[in-house]
């Protein structure tokens, strides 16, 4: 979760169009009340991958837990 020393975080977005549902890590700047906005990853190609939610965009961090391990999902505010 949020480090107020370190306001980057990873967070997982969900990538649309895969054929299967998967997401994809990348960082975000956690603002204020559970929010946090989305950094693109080194390379991002918005025409190789159609994420839920585009860089820039600001959304709500879901904690999700898969085979032991917590994450955020980012989620609508």
């Amino acid at each position: 979760m949020p480090d107020p020393q370190n306001p980057v975080v990873q967070i997982y977005v969900r990538l649309l169009d895969e054929g299967t549902p998967c997401s994809r890590p990348t960082q975000a700047l956690a603002l204020e009340d559970g929010l946090f906005k989305l950094l693109p990853t080194e390379g991002y190609d918005p025409e190789d991958e159609h994420w839920e939610f585009l860089p820039g965009a600001t959304v709500r961090g879901e904690e999700m837990c898969h085979d032991g391990r917590s994450y955020l999902m980012a989620v609508s505010p």
